[in-house]
């Protein structure tokens, strides 16, 4: 159960690396390549620092769950409080590039349960609270607004 456990938590980033690689060079026209990939890295960029900057002010927690029941970690984390999570953070920014990047729905929706399945799979692995990947997946959102030129077409 270990192994799958931290299978889904640190495993499941791959794939969706991988898809939101593939959708972003294989299914943005090239006429529109340069426009998307400034809004992907900006929309990343911006989260990413939104999330530092809220991980430096808020701290549910100083122990991760893992620390607080004695235990070890069933899955790779930080030496951090682990507000927010990294990994729903990544996972769900590459989520929101491949759906406002490519409109394609069921490569959407694959990195979609995908980015799920690693947010449980962080719980599970006792390396985040659910307040952490929430936190995680709801920063990567506030990139969107980068994307409404995409959104308006």
């Amino acid at each position: 159960m270990e192994a799958i456990v931290k299978l889904v938590a640190d495993g499941l980033v791959i794939p969706v690396v991988l898809i939101g690689a593939y959708a972003l060079l294989c299914k943005v026209p090239n006429n529109k390549k340069y426009q998307t990939y400034a809004r992907v890295l900006m929309a990343g960029l911006t989260a990413y620092v939104v999330a530092k900057t809220v991980g430096t002010f808020y701290q549910p927690e100083s122990l991760r769950p893992f620390e607080l029941m004695g235990v070890e970690p069933g899955a790779a984390y930080l030496n951090n409080p682990g507000f927010p999570s990294d990994h729903a953070l990544f996972t769900m920014a590459i989520t929101l590039a491949v759906w406002f990047g490519t409109r394609d729905k069921l490569l959407a929706s694959v990195c979609l349960v995908l980015t799920l399945l690693v947010g449980i799979g962080r719980v599970l692995a006792l390396v985040h609270t659910p307040l952490d990947v929430a936190g995680g997946l709801l920063i990567a959102c506030i990139g969107i607004i980068w994307y409404k030129p995409l959104i308006k077409r």
